[in-house]
């Protein structure tokens, strides 16, 4: 009686789940498919060219074994690799590989050359190691250098206990928010470290929202859009940093969608920031706003006089500055907005002791701070801008955001899309997503016609001029 394909299959996992770890198992044998078995050719699908020859460079003398185990001498394997065609309404693409052959044998006339199914992973290469991925974190910012306070103790003690049990609290996703410069990133990068440091086998990395929707870019250009996902499903804690950077940008949050729901599924750690809270979110879809909010949202907030002295002592500390505490307690009191702006007082004081020859003292301090105070150009929202356009027209600041079609609406909308592309480093797209749910064209076509109005209309370009004063004050 001829042996089944399934069972011959299921032989074969029992025997990998006795010899390889259990998170290699996982990662590269579940989702693999028996197809048929010919002979004694057993065929599998597999979900893309990189698990072919990941598997081939890694696995292939465990499931050469396996299948002699089971179909005897000259037991042969051969895979069909099932790829995501980017072309909508099209099939997937199917190529079928030998096992122990490195030249692909295509059965599909329209499949492009192999120079286009393999795999380009943004940082890994095929047969690569999983250990061996660089996380991207940077080995300064530890749990041990992040000062705990009332601004940040929610968020700290949630990271820490994520670090200690990854995937395995109800902080999943970590959803942390809150102003430029206030410490997520450390946050974030903390609980990375912490992990490899506890457990050396998960696979941790950090990426940007802005790195993170390049690559998709690149992957989808070049036809890797499906090992790009496994690329990122293969991640045991992954940290995304700036998430309102896929604000309007509809491809790239279909995509981490799917890759969201995997890990989370596959109880893999998700840690997320964003300078604002989930509900405050414009141009995120609304059923990734609904997965942001399954675990924890914790803010950072602008920390008090107190935590800003410790962040202080903290980092002279580490640096080897030696300060007073007169000096500590000055600087504390008169830097309030963020703690890189704190950071950035004492090295200013240490660039200038040091290059002048001068030691820090509370004067030198006073001259330095009265500079940076002064000339700190304070980093605009779209919201404050929205705000402050609205009380110089005397309207609702909910009237600019809304769809209506008023002249004097669309005017305003147009110069706080304006202001915002001028004193802000937001893309267009994101701009338009927050003033409006608009698109990127039409914030460029706003700006464009605010310049064109400033040329040509004398009170045009004084309510310009008077709503400019008002915004740099």
């Amino acid at each position: 009686m001829d042996k089944d394909y399934k069972q011959v299959w299921d032989n074969c996992l029992r025997f990998f789940k006795d010899n390889i770890k259990a998170s290699e198992y996982r990662t590269w044998f579940e989702s693999i498919e028996p197809v048929k078995l010919n002979g004694k050719v057993l065929t599998i699908q597999v979900p893309s060219h990189f698990y072919y020859e990941y598997l081939e460079e890694v696995y292939i003398d465990l499931m050469s074994k396996a299948l002699q185990a089971e179909l005897g001498p000259g037991a042969g394997l051969e895979y069909i690799v099932v790829m995501e065609n980017p072309m909508p309404h099209s099939q997937p693409r199917i190529a079928k590989m030998p096992s122990n052959n490195k030249k692909d044998i295509y059965n599909n006339p329209v499949m492009p050359n192999d120079d286009h199914t393999n795999i380009k992973n943004p940082f890994i290469i095929p047969g690569i190691q999983k250990l061996q991925i660089d996380p991207k974190l940077n080995n300064r910012n530890t749990f041990n250098r992040l000062v705990e306070g009332e601004f940040n103790r929610l968020a700290r003690s949630a990271g820490y206990a994520i670090a200690t049990n990854p995937g395995r609290t109800s902080f999943n996703p970590l959803f942390i928010y809150g102003g430029s410069g206030l410490g997520k990133t450390h946050l974030a990068q903390a609980i990375g470290i912490e992990t490899k440091e506890r457990f050396q086998d998960k696979v941790v990395l950090y990426v940007t929202g802005h790195e993170f929707e390049t690559q998709f870019v690149d992957a989808t250009m070049n036809n890797n859009r499906n090992d790009f996902m496994h690329f990122y499903q293969m991640i045991d804690l992954l940290i995304i940093d700036d998430i309102h950077e896929f604000a309007g940008k509809e491809k790239t949050q279909n995509c981490f969608f799917e890759i969201f729901n995997h890990l989370h599924q596959m109880g893999k750690q998700l840690i997320i920031t964003s300078d604002k809270a989930p509900a405050d979110l414009q141009g995120i879809e609304e059923r990734l706003l609904s997965r942001f909010k399954w675990g924890l949202s914790a803010e950072l907030t602008n920390p008090d006089y107190e935590s800003r002295k410790a962040i202080l002592k903290q980092y002279a500390y580490n640096e080897g500055i030696d300060i007073s505490d007169d000096i500590i307690d000055y600087v504390a009191a008169h830097i309030t907005n963020n703690i890189r702006e704190l950071e950035g007082a004492l090295i200013s004081l240490l660039a200038h002791s040091t290059l002048n020859r001068e030691t820090i003292t509370i004067e030198l301090a006073r001259q330095i701070i009265d500079k940076l105070v002064k000339n700190t150009t304070r980093e605009l929202s779209v919201g404050y801008i929205q705000k402050v356009v609205c009380e110089f027209f005397n309207l609702n600041p909910e009237a600019i955001t809304s769809k209506t079609r008023k002249r004097e609406i669309v005017q305003a909308r147009q110069i706080a899309m304006y202001f915002a592309k001028g004193m802000t480093k937001l893309s267009l797209a994101t701009i338009g997503a927050q003033i409006g749910g608009k698109d990127h064209a039409t914030v460029l076509h706003a700006c464009k016609t605010v310049n064109n109005l400033i040329d040509t209309d004398r009170q045009f370009k004084g309510y310009i001029d008077e709503i400019e004063k008002k915004l740099k004050i």
